[in-house]
């Protein structure tokens, strides 16, 4: 099958030209008159067909390029784009159209081969049947009968002679200079009648005074190469064509070798520059190909952006196709050198997304476990560890690659939903405590109120109705800590004053008493303070490490996360100490 037939995905985007198998000459020469540009790609398999069933197989080879490149044309305008999605590379899979002009062309490939072996068959018989004229030729010259007799023969020789078709190249050029000697040698050395033979000549000479103007005409063919191919079949017709008089034949022959320097002049100088051209293509095909293997090697590298150089590489494909042929020899080994780079490309980008989506399948099944891990966690009322649990799935998660486009959205907001039940439900406990601090604070300014409002000499047991307050002041829990020491002073001053009516017995008694209630109201406002500053500590951790979890991905996002770890760090340690404080005092209490 041709090799540029059977191009495949991604390649089968991209297709070259092949070279003609015979010579420019013959395959310039098409006869056809069919305007195979304005087919259609059906139409163009039937055109096809039918030239490769016909009987007359020259035509079939004349118009099977022409075919074959207006076929990839149409083909190529139909195949789309490839999909630039990397979720989903799309392999183009190869037409019907296109897979049953591939099997027209392998019997095509087939039948041509066929054919030019029954021509070299044929042209070896021709040589055996010219080399028979000849030698048929040369006895009659050795008969030296009447002319009436042996002129008639000679006739027959020449004419089956112009019937015979052509012979092996090699040979072409001294069967018909032996056959020319001969036959020069019986007009020249038989005696034949004059009259006979002059009008031999003149009929001779008129053909050849008409294959001088043919050849005259075609110098100015704009068709360099048509012109050198009609010159050949004129030079076969003067071959074949008998002597002339002797006087007329240098003047002759010289008339006509002077159309055929300048045609051959002509072709000579348009090869040299398609010589040129083909040499300046290779050098710009060269160039592609090292273009095309710096994109692949590229490939072995991490940061490669697949669909960039991918786009890259289509560019060049383009550019291929506007360069022309390189030479003969290098054409197609130039090709093959850019077809491989462009295959070995693709071949990597398949197999990267093929390994990039096994990746994110992975990713998938590792992100949906740390959702339901979340999910069995979050409605849990033990804050700390609950905490220091979701921070650590938070922590997974940013570390595990991405998931599948499809699944990215709902696989986040599962993870981050299972997160913000918990943390919601921790911020409203806590928020609710700060309200109780309120509540305490109004019910200890009441009991203020009532210190400052209390006549001593209204009751009779002071002592009980003092201790009472106290009673009911211990009673009342935590303050907003700004407001901690002012109301507690002020409490202090007020029992303080109330204390000094006792009577001067009891009074001294009771300073011991009040001595020691003031060590252990020093110790519970001491007990208060650490209490708050505890959980205002573990509410600031709470914040902190929720939002750790969701920080939004910036150039200063690492060194943001850093910081908020060692403000965490710092607080738990503050926790410890104050926790083994409380402790303490609660145990002296």
């Amino acid at each position: 099958m041709d090799p540029e037939t059977n191009i495949s995905a991604p390649m089968e985007q991209f297709d070259d030209k092949k070279q003609p198998e015979n010579d420019v000459v013959e395959s310039t020469q098409n006869t056809e008159t069919t305007d195979y540009s304005t087919l259609s790609m059906t139409e163009l398999l039937a055109e096809f067909e039918k030239l490769i069933e016909a009987e007359d197989k020259t035509e079939m080879h004349k118009n099977a390029d022409i075919i074959k490149s207006c076929f990839y044309k149409l083909l190529r305008k139909d195949q789309p784009a490839e999909n630039a999605d990397p979720d989903n590379p799309v392999q183009v899979q190869e037409s019907p159209e296109e897979a049953a002009f591939k099997q027209l062309y392998a019997r095509y490939k087939v039948l041509r081969a066929d054919l030019l072996h029954s021509i070299e068959k044929q042209k070896e018989r021709n040589l055996e049947e010219k080399l028979a004229i000849i030698d048929g030729i040369k006895e009659l010259l050795e008969k030296q009968e009447d002319i009436n007799h042996t002129f008639p023969e000679f006739r027959a020789f020449q004419l089956h002679w112009k019937e015979v078709g052509p012979v092996p190249i090699t040979r072409t050029k001294d069967i018909w200079e032996t056959y020319q000697h001969y036959v020069e040698k019986f007009y020249d050395y038989v005696k034949i009648n004059k009259e006979l033979r002059d009008l031999d000549f003149k009929r001779n000479q008129e053909i050849k005074e008409k294959l001088c103007e043919k050849a005259e005409a075609l110098v100015n063919e704009p068709n360099v190469v048509s012109a050198f191919y009609k010159l050949q079949k004129l030079h076969e017709e003067w071959r074949e064509t008998g002597p002339i008089d002797r006087e007329l034949r240098e003047t002759m022959w010289e008339r006509f070798k002077l159309s055929t320097t300048a045609i051959n002049k002509k072709h000579q100088e348009y090869f040299e520059e398609q010589k040129k051209h083909q040499k300046e293509n290779l050098e710009a095909k060269t160039s592609l190909c090292e273009k095309a293997e710096e994109i692949t090697g590229l490939t072995q590298t991490d940061d490669i952006n697949w669909n960039k150089k991918a786009k890259e590489l289509e560019e060049l494909q383009k550019e291929w196709r506007t360069i022309g042929f390189a030479t003969k020899k290098e054409n197609q080994k130039v090709y093959d050198r850019f077809r491989a780079a462009c295959d070995n490309f693709y071949g990597q980008k398949r197999e990267f997304y093929s390994k990039f989506k096994r990746e994110m399948q992975d990713n998938l099944a590792r992100k949906t476990a740390l959702c339901e891990q979340a999910e069995a966690v979050n409605m849990s009322d033990d804050w700390r560890r609950t905490t220091d649990q979701l921070i650590h799935l938070q922590k997974q998660w940013k570390e595990i690659g991405p998931v599948p486009r499809k699944q990215a959205e709902a696989i986040w907001k599962r993870f981050r939903s299972a997160c913000d039940v918990f943390f919601t439900r921790k911020a409203e406990h806590f928020s609710k405590l700060e309200s109780s601090f309120e509540d305490n604070l109004t019910k200890k300014e009441a009991i203020l109120s009532e210190l400052e409002a209390f006549d001593p000499s209204s009751v009779n047991d002071l002592q009980g109705t003092l201790r009472d307050f106290q009673a009911r002041w211990n009673q009342i829990g935590f303050v907003p800590i700004k407001e901690k020491d002012s109301i507690q002073n002020k409490y202090k001053n007020l029992i303080n004053k109330h204390f000094g009516h006792l009577n001067p017995g009891f009074s001294e008694k009771h300073g011991n008493i009040r001595q020691g209630k003031r060590r252990s109201s020093e110790s519970h406002s001491e007990h208060d303070k650490l209490i708050l500053r505890f959980r205002q500590l573990e509410s600031e951790i709470t914040v902190w490490e929720n939002n750790m979890g969701f920080f939004a991905k910036s150039k200063n996002a690492d060194k943001i996360i850093a910081d908020t770890c060692k403000k965490i760090e710092e607080a738990k340690s503050e926790l410890k100490e104050l926790e083994e404080k409380i402790k303490k005092i609660e145990n002296n209490e």
